[in-house]
């Protein structure tokens, strides 16, 4: 189903969808405009579901026993070391 609508754009984004238009990279500012949202709604859904893939591995990790974590103290202290190693060389 296709919805007929009104809409507005700045002088820079109109001339934009009709230099495209005009090279054939879309038949009309419709399509031009379909696609843009497409490609919106595609971003959308691929933000998404990174985000639930975080909190999948959130959770996960929520599931560590504290024993197996390690103290933050340590581990910058590793870290700091492999940056000074990595300034020396």
């Amino acid at each position: 189903m296709t919805v007929k609508t009104t809409l507005s754009f700045t002088d820079r984004h109109h001339a934009f969808l009709a230099q495209k238009v005009s090279e054939g990279v879309f038949a009309t500012t419709s399509s031009a405009v379909a696609a843009a949202i497409e490609r919106l709604v595609e971003e959308e859904a691929e933000q998404l579901a990174m985000v639930e893939a975080m909190v999948d591995e959130i959770r996960e990790r929520l599931k560590t026993p504290i024993e197996d974590y390690i103290p933050a103290d340590q581990v910058f202290a590793e870290l700091y070391a492999e940056l000074d190693q990595r300034e020396d060389n």
